[in-house]
């Protein structure tokens, strides 16, 4: 078995990794894998859109340029699993309510995750200023909610050859 949680949705270029998961794999072999699929939520769109603008659009291109998501939908994954020749599989989109504080409880959440490409591509001064950009665009589209509903989606997947 081939077990990832986490991990994929930083890689590019899935139907060759899949190819080579699979490759790896003895006859009826299994992978599970989960990747987080919220980028169509605005925490990451604003991201996004916040890294396309001057100054932070040079600075990331110095080092490796805009984050771009890699993920298929879904049912792409299911399309890639029969391709492959998997006999059996599951794939399902899950939405995970998290119960936050406060929107800015948000913010923390993507600091953790998301926001880590960008802190460690840009200087820190740099960073700083693109965070406070981030923030004051992300709250235009987050209500100022206590406590704060967080719906997060991630995609689960399991397939045997």
């Amino acid at each position: 078995m081939i077990f990832s949680n986490a991990a994929l949705q930083w890689c590019e270029n899935h139907p060759d990794i899949f190819k080579r998961i699979k490759a790896a794999l003895k006859p009826s072999g299994q992978i599970a894998l989960q990747m987080p699929m919220n980028h169509d939520h605005p925490t990451h769109i604003i991201a996004g859109l916040v890294a396309q603008r001057e100054p932070y659009a040079s600075a990331l291109m110095a080092t490796g340029g805009a984050r771009e998501v890699a993920l298929l939908k879904p049912e792409g994954y299911a399309q890639l699993l029969f391709d492959l020749g998997f006999k059996e599989q599951s794939v399902s989109l899950r939405v995970y309510g998290h119960i936050l504080e406060s929107r800015e409880g948000v913010v923390e959440w993507v600091k953790g995750t998301l926001l880590t490409y960008y802190q460690s591509r840009l200087p820190s001064d740099l960073y700083t200023a693109f965070l406070a950009d981030y923030i004051r665009e992300l709250f235009q589209h987050l209500p100022e909610s206590r406590p704060f509903f967080y719906p997060f989606k991630r995609v689960l997947i399991w397939a045997s050859l």
